[in-house]
């Protein structure tokens, strides 16, 4: 085992408790990395305690000084971007360019939350004479946030910094497949200076995220993880009267027309369905070939046999979910779809006991198969061939998804006609993973999200506090009216 076994971080403190605990392997090698545990409810009150006795005085302190703990923390994320990338790269199977990637975006978001001193200032106006009313954003209280497996270090960051600055306290439920990152991000947080209580990470599976859902004392939650959970997590949550986000699956399409740039649009597809070995919300997972554009999908088939497992992409995060991803193409296959590039029984030197999937193309798929309507979470991209635009929206238009939809032209008007009609959240041109930058916000549409609001971005401001208003009278001379 190369780590010691993990441990929550509640109060301040590193805490052991006691119980069962689950492997966490290296999913590019097979070696054991460490154990976490199964926490109990007991862990988990413990936690809440810790957070609602120490918000108060953290609300309490000015915003200008709370994210005085931000700026030290961006410089320590910079400063260790290298060990952080190796954590995120040994826990989750991917490559060290891709988990840098991740850690530059919590870097960038953090930045982001450095800046909510200004976006956060009151209104104050005179409505009347004598009269006037003022409005100020005031945080949720304690809110808890469960994350996945495939960005262990950047997805805990699209809500702490953000939630934190704006006088929250948290309770962090990361994956139990990737915990190392999490405990990583608590010891710079509170090397920042942090108060302890503030920031506290309770890992578990099932039980923990139940009994966040139902506990009285936390009052918001955001969940990232597939929509099946997300659902789950938004009923159970929302029935207690809480705040909650949960972001979903996706089943991302992209429309590329026959005017589209080839070298431009096979390397981004390429990209986009292989990186982080498809093992994000974001990646695609559909390509919609209108018309002739088979030079194209020529030059994206050489794109993706360029792309080598163990080499320039990573592993799948686990062996069950990489029979699940074969189970697909295997069942695509036998439906009589033909594969142009198959990734099903790569070998990997010196990784022969990790779980890997090369980049797979499946082409003359049907929109009724279930590899084109069902979230597979891999290197796998699915090619249906349409005649027309309005066949292609008509396809996307159906997914119960709406995370990211684009569209590969060179025509401009063609471009504005498919993004005003696409049913997706996120947009892209000629972009094949359309991730927006801060300040604007993450989230799709659809049964990619449940609830109202953003985890990120100005819009996450929405989110993470409650306005409250108040009108202010002391000149008893003032003329009576109305209002008063």
């Amino acid at each position: 085992m190369k780590y010691p076994e993990i441990t929550n971080f509640i109060g301040g403190k590193e805490s052991s408790p006691a119980g069962q605990t689950l492997e966490v392997i290296n999913p590019s090698t097979g070696s054991l990395l460490t154990r976490v545990p199964l926490s109990s409810p007991k862990e988990l009150e413990r936690a809440v305690t810790a957070a609602k006795k120490a918000q108060p005085a953290w609300q309490a302190l000015p915003v200008k000084e709370r994210v005085q703990v931000f700026f030290r923390y961006k410089n320590l994320l910079e400063m260790h971007r290298d060990e952080l990338s190796e954590l995120v790269s040994e826990e989750n199977g991917k490559t060290i360019s891709e988990a840098a990637a991740e850690v530059d975006k919590s870097a960038e978001v953090t930045e982001f939350a450095c800046s909510l001193p200004q976006l956060t200032a009151g209104e104050i106006e005179e409505v009347s004479r004598g009269v006037e009313c003022m409005e100020q954003r005031v945080p949720v209280g304690v809110v808890a946030c469960i994350t996945p497996f495939n960005f262990p270090n950047m997805v805990p960051n699209w809500t702490l910094p953000n939630a934190l600055v704006l006088g929250n306290a948290m309770i962090l439920k990361p994956s139990e497949q990737t915990p190392l990152s999490a405990n990583r991000l608590a010891q710079l947080l509170q090397e920042a200076g942090l108060p302890k209580g503030i920031f506290n990470i309770v890992h578990g599976s099932r039980g923990i995220v139940e009994g966040i859902c139902d506990h009285p004392g936390i009052d918001g939650v955001s969940f990232v993880g597939s929509t099946r959970v997300a659902k789950i997590v938004y009923a159970r949550a929302a029935s207690h009267h809480k705040r909650v986000l949960a972001l979903g699956g996706a089943k991302n399409h992209l429309i590329v027309l026959p005017d589209a740039n080839p070298e431009m649009t096979a390397s981004n597809v390429a990209a986009s369905f292989t990186g982080c070995a498809g093992q994000r919300c974001m990646a695609a997972s559909v390509m919609i070939a209108v018309g002739d554009v088979n030079h194209i999908i020529e030059k994206l088939c050489s794109e993706a046999r360029a792309i080598i497992p163990g080499v320039n992409m990573g592993s799948i995060i686990s062996q069950t979910s990489k029979e699940r991803i074969v189970n697909y193409i295997n069942q695509a296959e036998s439906e009589g779809a033909k594969l142009l590039v198959d990734g099903r029984d790569v070998q990997v030197p010196g990784g022969e006991n990790g779980f890997f999937v090369g980049p797979t193309i499946v082409d003359h798929v049907k929109p009724g198969m279930s590899i084109a309507c069902e979230e597979v979470f891999g290197p796998v991209l699915t090619i249906l061939r349409v005649k027309t635009v309005d066949e292609a929206l008509e396809i996307e238009n159906a997914s119960p998804y709406g995370n990211a939809a684009a569209v590969f032209t060179q025509s401009g008007g063609m471009a504005k006609f498919v993004i005003e009609r696409v049913s997706a959240g996120m947009t892209g041109v000629n972009i094949g993973v359309p991730v927006p930058r801060e300040p604007f916000s993450f989230g799709g549409w659809n049964d990619s999200r449940f609830g109202v609001g953003d985890i990120t971005g100005k819009s996450s401001l929405e989110f993470w506090t409650k306005l409250k208003k108040t009108t202010v009278k002391w000149n008893p001379e003032a003329k009576t009216n109305w209002m008063s």
